[in-house]
């Protein structure tokens, strides 16, 4: 099958080192790759420096066309979708793909423009739904947000002042209300869009999207580099808690202190963003100070992907800091890895940990609860030990690349021509994947 992705970030040979969005799907070429099909990934050039064309592994190439110049609206790079689309349109009417596969709600709406006359089948992929964002769905209440002091409410603000963060969110309003129509339409003209989670699934058909047209893939995980088998980051003899964090201000983490202070003798690291107790985590840090836990709290400052599966590895329990996370990509690397998850029941994080079984789900913001549910689990050491196998088969038996790779082409083949012959068949959810890139 020929198969042209789409994506709106740029993307080249790189290293494995690399991460984020437009990793993924060099990931997800490289696994199509692997079944056979050739691939073609379509992408703006950002740079002069990148080449025209070039090929990321084998089966795999990628074309770097002109698409405007460049920038950043809300959290997706600016694209000039006009352009963009006419060269994808040109490129199409010359070498015809059998598909077009877009990531990125702007790349989707070029592939459509490009694809018109040329019946060419479109599958959308949408890395992260304007609808969540916009509706505020599991982000924190603004009392959840850390505050000095051992008592839950925030100091009152003055009513007139407007924090950068509020005023950033109404200067966005605009764009996000424009991006969920933008995203309803587009997901209603695609011959089929794949949603990365159930919820996902589920906001899309409120949307009035057809149920019959949505197919969940979720994303995947190397499960060759992520993995129980490596070198283990240096232990200190404490049961380890593990946060991972995008961003210096990651809603949550004021939670996951508030659950450490009860659960005597652990350590919490914070790994991601600033490291020691500087002005970016001065609000953190004082809230651990207030709680008495603060000689329990490490900030490791930035973590390359090279070294995050061995501080994977020497944590016990990994606590999800992020209460918005399309992709689930830390919560399934640290499985991956043999590292239980606790998590709310959100996105792909809901889907990928069975309660009680991989690790816990609990609702969000109550730091007693999470406190509680951690206290027992490390009370009971073959639990915890039988977590970290469970969660190894998890993420290799439902999220290794192969495996969404062949679930990828199965939503493929429901919108081909009947030359190619579907192969739609369940696979066992714990069936062994081989080793992916």
């Amino acid at each position: 099958m020929r198969i042209a992705l789409v994506a709106s970030q740029s993307s080249s040979p790189r290293p494995r080192d690399a991460a984020g969005p437009g990793q993924r799907v060099t990931s997800l070429a490289e696994a199509l790759g692997r079944l056979g099909h050739q691939v073609t990934l379509y992408a703006p050039s950002g740079s002069p420096a990148l080449p025209g064309k070039a090929t990321l592994a084998p089966g795999v190439t990628v074309e770097h066309l002109p698409a405007g110049p460049g920038g950043q609206a809300g959290d997706e790079p600016a694209l000039d979708i006009p352009a963009f689309s006419d060269h994808l349109a040109r490129r199409w009417r010359q070498d015809p793909p059998d598909i077009a596969h877009a990531h990125f709600w702007s790349s989707g709406l070029a592939a459509l423009a490009g694809a018109r006359g040329l019946n060419l089948p479109v599958v959308q992929t949408f890395h992260s739904l304007g609808t969540l964002h916009a509706n505020g769905s599991h982000r924190p209440a603004e009392g959840s947000r850390p505050a000095r002091g051992s008592g839950p409410a925030r100091r009152p603000a003055p009513p007139a002042r407007t924090s950068p963060r509020a005023a950033g969110r109404q200067r966005d309003t605009g764009h996000q209300l424009a991006r969920i129509r933008l995203e309803v339409c587009l997901a209603r003209n695609a011959n089929a869009v794949l949603a990365t989670s159930s919820e996902q699934m589920t906001k899309l058909a409120g949307l009035g999207v057809p149920r019959a047209s949505i197919r969940v893939v979720p994303w995947g995980v190397d499960t060759g580099r992520f993995a129980p088998e490596g070198p283990v980051a240096k232990r200190n003899g404490r049961p380890r808690l593990l946060a991972v964090r995008q961003s210096a201000d990651e809603p949550g983490l004021d939670t996951v202190i508030r659950a450490l202070a009860e659960v005597p003798d652990a350590e919490l690291l914070i790994a991601g963003g600033p490291s020691g107790s500087g002005p970016a985590n001065q609000d953190l840090a004082g809230l651990a100070r207030d709680l008495g836990v603060a000689d329990r709290i490490t900030f490791t400052g930035d973590v390359s992907r090279t070294h995050l599966p061995a501080l994977l590895r020497s944590a016990d329990l990994l606590l999800s800091g992020e209460w918005e996370d399309p992709s689930g990509t830390l919560a399934l690397q640290a499985m991956a890895c043999g590292t239980p998850v606790a998590a709310s029941a959100a996105g792909v994080v809901g889907d990928a940990v069975i309660d009680r079984t991989t690790g816990f789900l609990v609702p969000s913001g109550q730091p007693s609860v999470l406190g509680r549910r951690i206290r027992h689990l490390f009370a009971s050491p073959m639990q915890l030990e039988a977590f970290s196998i469970a969660a190894v088969d998890r993420a290799r038996s439902r999220y290794s690349w192969d495996r969404i790779g062949r679930e990828t082409v199965q939503a493929y083949e429901r919108c081909l021509p009947r030359q190619f012959a579907a192969t739609d068949e369940p696979e066992p959810e714990d069936a062994e994947s081989s080793q992916e890139g």
